[in-house]
């Protein structure tokens, strides 16, 4: 089968090369020449591993291209994905749909002949409708039929997800359409990969909600741990109790600094937003965006009263920029909003991440960037993980304690037992873990 993606980003080339490595001809598309010049060189524009590999391989093969105009991959493709941004709004947090309406244009200028189009992006309800029209208005008499197929990729774990995912979510009233993406996924489906066939609003809401309630699962653990520093219980015993229940599950219960990254902070707007304008509001989703949102800061307060209450011309250490391991996503990162308030209280930030520093300058100021975690470290006057790579999890403590200035870690991520720093002599502060269990 003939796939064109068009928008070569993280959803783009992600799917992209997956359908070629199950044997599909695939062309993404994108049109910024440079990204495509990269791209045709082998250069990976965003890291998330094993994606390099999977592109070469499919390239050598001649699956997988790359192209600046989508003219003839259009022409020739059976079905043709969406996979442009929706950012949010500016002034009103609705999804930006401007990338896929002008997708849809050219879309339907450049098709010959029965043409599955797919919106893989993240869209509110109601777009496939907008899609459709789009399309017929430019060419009335054209063969079509528009489709929904939302992602559900976690960054860092993409390859993984989209060969070996949960379920495949369809939404179409087109049998031809539900045929053709029965056969493009067959050989997932073929290893029992639970194939959803739905309406295409039902698909797009399905993803916005499956977001909320990850979103929602997050902060709620979230304020349990705060209830548990003040009560003086453990929240990773609590997160342990309530996650062995079938219906509540363990993923996505580990406290922390609160939410980032492309999906969860954009979608939660986005669907309440949605809902608003439904007359049907999901108070509890506007409640879960709002929480996080005051969390990110509040984490920098956390900070500062560990370092005795104020951190006015001192050091802080930070290990970990992007908001999750595994990438070099900075969008939304906790990261951001605890490093500006502990400048906004006088310190000087000195930070490494394994993948995010070249990212994180594009939205930090004044930040020293080290080339390692020991030389971050050396001479500061507290040390404080953010993001929870696995490169942070087995340091030497007993250099980390030498290199400290003064003896302060604060674990935003929980990674270490508390003993494992107490009897080396460290102030160390966790996440819902109060001192006197420690």
């Amino acid at each position: 089968m003939r796939v064109t993606m068009i928008g070569a980003g993280y959803v783009g080339l992600v799917s992209g090369a997956c359908f070629a490595d199950f044997g599909h001809v695939v062309t993404c598309v994108d049109k910024d020449p440079a990204k495509i010049a990269a791209l045709e060189k082998g250069d990976i524009p965003i890291y998330e591993p094993g994606l390099a590999d999977l592109v070469a391989n499919n390239v050598q093969a001649g699956r997988l291209f790359f192209a600046t105009g989508q003219t003839e991959a259009v022409r020739s493709a059976d079905v043709v994905f969406i996979a442009v941004g929706t950012p949010s709004r500016r002034g009103d947090g609705h999804a930006d749909l401007s990338y896929v309406h002008q997708a849809a244009r050219e879309i339907a200028e450049a098709m010959d002949g029965y043409t599955v189009v797919v919106t893989k992006s993240t869209v509110p309800v109601g777009t496939g409708d907008a899609v459709e029209a789009i399309i017929r208005e430019v060419r009335p008499d054209a063969d079509f039929a528009v489709v929904s197929n939302p992602e559900f990729l976690r960054e860092g774990a993409a390859i993984t997800d989209f060969k070996r995912p949960d379920r495949i979510v369809v939404g179409t009233e087109d049998e031809r359409a539900g045929e053709v993406m029965r056969a493009l996924y067959r050989p997932l489906y073929l290893n029992q990969s639970p194939l959803i066939i739905t309406n295409r609003r039902t698909a797009e809401l399905i993803k916005y909600a499956a977001n909320a309630f990850l979103a929602t699962k997050i902060t709620f653990i979230n304020e349990i741990a705060d209830l548990c520093e003040k009560v003086g219980a453990n929240v990773q015993e609590v997160a342990r109790g309530i996650g062995l229940d079938n219906r509540i599950g363990s993923k996505f219960l580990h406290a922390g600094p609160g939410y980032g990254g492309s999906c969860f902070p954009k979608d939660t707007l986005a669907l309440v937003k949605i809902a608003q304008d439904a007359d049907s509001p999901v108070r509890i989703v506007e409640t879960v965006a709002a929480v996080n949102e005051v969390r990110k800061r509040a984490m920098g307060r956390k900070v500062i009263a560990a370092c005795g209450g104020s951190v006015s011309g001192k050091t802080v250490a930070v290990l970990g920029l992007t908001f999750k391991p595994n990438t070099d996503d900075m969008r939304e990162a906790p990261s951001i909003a605890i490093i500006r308030a502990l400048q906004d209280a006088g310190a000087s930030i000195r930070a490494y991440d394994p993948e995010g520093i070249e990212q994180a300058k594009t939205v930090l100021d004044d930040v020293a960037y080290a080339d390692n975690v020991y030389t971050a470290i050396e001479g500061a006057d507290a040390l404080v993980i953010i993001t929870e790579w696995d490169a942070f999890r087995a340091l030497d403590l007993d250099r980390v304690r030498a290199l400290l200035k003064t003896p302060v870690v604060v674990d935003l991520r929980n990674i270490y037992p508390p003993q494992d720093l107490l009897v080396r002599g460290f102030t160390y502060v966790s996440v819902g873990r109060p001192e006197e269990l420690y």
